[in-house]
């Protein structure tokens, strides 16, 4: 059985990590390791990862060194990675059970080392587990089939959905930005020449605003697109344009899920 390689990125996440955390062990596909970065919380929240990893030797976690953001400690968690997948889960969403078995068969049976899934949404209070989420309308449909060029126009895939081959791909780490990093890396992966496919169905719970609502967060990411789409990516004003409008774009269609 292929084993995955969980990565979490967590600070000041106590209010939720706990059902994070259980929505992982609790994967029908249990070959797998959840390796954490506590980012230097003040909440409680190593705490809790101490006592899920006296229960079950499956969690991994560690104290960042320093506060780095999300980024680095996404980072520190990949380089000690054994998996041959590599899997992404924030300490406020949650997968649903049989997320990587499911994953796992989409992915051996096609030959994208990148692949991704459709995911529901859930209000911000939402307080019950990955086995109480009953299924809503509110699903953000993945695309069949990705390469480099439509993901410049547009970021499709949840980082919460991704996972790659570290057989084909290698440890793959997420490029030391501010903001943006897993859309960067998805970029990365592709621009070496692979694409990534995507399963329809709904296998994740992604934590956010009622529906109709375009968060100020959201907003705030748009100098960090542009920051991508120049510096990361080099493209040219015109085609960064271009970019950020599709980006611009899909955050006001998902805002309305």
């Amino acid at each position: 059985m292929p084993l995955v390689s969980v990565v979490m990125p967590v600070y000041n996440s106590a209010a939720t990590l706990g059902a994070a955390v259980r929505s992982v062990l609790s994967q029908t596909h249990s070959d797998l390791e959840l390796l954490v970065t506590d980012d230097k919380s003040s909440d409680g929240s190593l705490d809790l990862l101490m006592e899920f990893a006296r229960q079950d030797e499956r969690v991994k976690p560690e104290s960042a060194p320093d506060q780095g953001g999300a980024g680095r400690a996404r980072n520190l968690a990949i380089e000690r990675a054994r998996g041959d997948y590599v899997a992404f889960l924030d300490s406020d969403d949650l997968w649903l059970p049989k997320k990587t078995e499911r994953q796992i068969e989409f992915a051996a049976m096609g030959d994208a080392p990148l692949t991704f899934t459709s995911y529901y949404k859930m209000d911000a209070d939402y307080d019950g587990e990955s086995a109480d989420f009953i299924p809503n309308g509110r699903v953000v449909r993945a695309r069949e089939h990705v390469d480099y060029h439509a993901m410049l126009v547009r970021d499709y895939i949840g980082a919460l959905t991704a996972m790659y081959d570290r057989n084909v791909l290698g440890t793959r780490l997420m490029p030391e930005m501010r903001k943006r990093q897993d859309y960067a890396l998805w970029l990365s992966i592709m621009r070496d020449g692979a694409d990534a496919r995507g399963l329809a169905e709904p296998l994740a719970v992604y934590r956010s605003h009622q529906a109709g609502s375009l968060s100020s967060n959201k907003l705030s990411l748009v100098p960090y697109n542009w920051e991508l789409y120049r510096q990361h990516e080099g493209l040219s004003v015109h085609r960064a344009t271009r970019a950020l409008a599709g980006a611009v774009w899909q955050s006001l269609r998902n805002s309305r899920i």
